[in-house]
């Protein structure tokens, strides 16, 4: 395997020839499942914090083939749980501070770009949740009304129609939610620059080498990480996994492994961009339940991406799952529609690969002293800033005791678990239809959904 066609993210990395996997059984300080960001950002704070920890992390294929190097290249200060829903469970404090810490989070990781990773194309443009309809323009003067009221509106704005247009050229935009907390990278160089930097200062990483079990420490012995290749006892184990977690039974209803597909263009000359504008480079999105993303390339490509493609039985994850043709045009379709004046420019790459969805939508960072297991894991699509955070805040807790992150409502979370097979299949499918029904009523209608209908309550986030 070459790993160059898992995306074109990681296809322009550099070179991908995997590393040494794990050749018996090691003793580490902390042994890391997972060498995607989460598992990089956790290696890369602790040596930070303790340069002298042994550190071994163990990935099943190379660093960076999950989720870290397939993205959209948001690094956006949001996670799963919307800011509405983080204060309808919290309350207004915390769901501030919530919001703040990412925001900070979104400039921390584009320090570390400066700093160790400078080939990652970290470009802060903010992001344009546009409204595509009169359905959708009510939740933009919402969106910012609430930021108001919790007094976390600063680089926010509502933007009209002609407004809108000044920044970009969509079709069907009548106004866009405008903030400026918000960044795209080069997810591949990131992930294996980061794989390179902790690997600089003394880490080792394993790569195809698969996990098989996570033995928590118990009356005085230590954790160990179990592979096909060896046992790595550690005094903590870092469990990072994400949507992949789903393959370990101890783990399998922890997260849902959810499909989102991309597809890219052609690099696009100056004159034909010009068309569209753009010219900040900012992330894009509508207002639909379903969700859509685009970005645009440092090279002048432009990135559609969305979920569509229907959850398999049993969480299964398989590559031939990547390719979803109706999945994929309808991405490309949706490219035409939203930018007419380049409907006959040429798409170089469909991929796609999965995210981990936590039953609650919250994401879960926690360390447990007593059996020596941390865990970070649930970012429903949303892990680029949010991994960062994770990384610090596992760092924290394993070297300092991390008191002071207990605010975060992701701090210690035991979310609840999905419902086992033969319930889950046809749930989350039934859900995947309803939704994608929700959206094309609103377009026809141009009522925007109550809220109050089944699929919208199921999934309130």
């Amino acid at each position: 395997m070459t790993y160059a066609h898992v995306s074109p993210w990681l296809a322009d990395a550099g070179d991908l020839t995997p590393r040494a996997p794990l050749d018996g059984d090691r003793d580490v300080d902390v042994a890391i499942l997972g060498a995607g960001y989460t598992g990089l950002w956790t290696a890369y704070e602790l040596q930070r914090r303790d340069p002298g920890l042994r550190i071994g992390i163990v990935e099943a294929e190379i660093a960076g083939f999950g989720a870290s190097g397939r993205n959209g290249a948001w690094c956006v200060a949001s996670i799963g749980v919307t800011l509405s829903e983080l204060e309808r469970r919290y309350g207004a404090a915390t769901a501030r501070y919530v919001t703040t810490t990412l925001r900070e989070t979104v400039d921390e990781v584009g320090k570390v770009c400066a700093t160790d990773v400078p080939g990652a194309d970290f470009h802060k443009g903010g992001v344009l949740r546009l409204a595509r309809g009169a359905h959708e323009l009510p939740l933009v003067e919402q969106a910012l009304e609430q930021r108001r009221r919790l007094g976390i509106d600063d680089g926010c704005a509502a933007l009209s129609a002609a407004e809108t247009r000044e920044r970009v050229a969509v079709e069907g935009a009548l106004g866009a939610y405008a903030e400026e907390h918000c960044a795209t990278v080069h997810p591949g160089r990131l992930v294996r620059g980061l794989a390179s930097a902790v690997e600089r200062r003394g880490a080792s990483i394993w790569e195809q080498t698969r996990a098989t079990a996570v033995v928590p420490g118990r009356h005085g012995a230590r954790p160990v990480l179990r592979t096909d290749a060896g046992d790595v006892t550690a005094d903590v184990v870092v469990v990072a996994g994400e949507s992949y977690l789903a393959r370990l039974r101890q783990f399998h209803r922890h997260v849902l492994p959810v499909y989102s597909l991309c597809v890219l263009t052609e690099p696009l000359p100056a004159e034909r961009l010009s068309s569209i504008g753009w010219d900040g480079r900012e992330c894009l999105s509508s207002h639909r339940l379903s969700v859509d993303y685009l970005s645009r390339t440092a090279d002048g490509r432009i990135l559609f991406g969305g979920r569509g493609a229907p959850y398999r039985w049993g969480s299964a994850i398989r590559p031939e799952y990547e390719q979803h043709e109706r999945t994929h045009e309808w991405l490309r379709s949706q490219f035409r529609e939203w930018f007419p004046a380049l409907a006959d420019v040429d798409f170089t790459h469909a991929w796609g690969g999965t995210v981990g969805m936590p039953r609650d939508w919250l994401p879960t960072f926690s360390y447990r002293p007593r059996t020596g297991l941390a865990a970070a894991f649930g970012y429903t699509g949303q892990g680029v800033a949010a991994s960062n955070l994770a990384g610090r805040v596992l760092a924290d807790l394993i070297c300092e005791g991390g008191a002071h992150w207990s605010r975060l409502p992701m701090v210690g979370h035991r979310p609840r678990r999905w419902e086992p097979e033969p319930l889950r299949w046809p749930a989350v499918r039934f859900l995947q239809s309803a939704v994608a029904r929700l959206d094309e009523r609103a377009r026809r209608t141009g009522r925007p959904p109550s809220g109050r209908s089944v699929p919208e309550r199921l999934i309130r986030h």
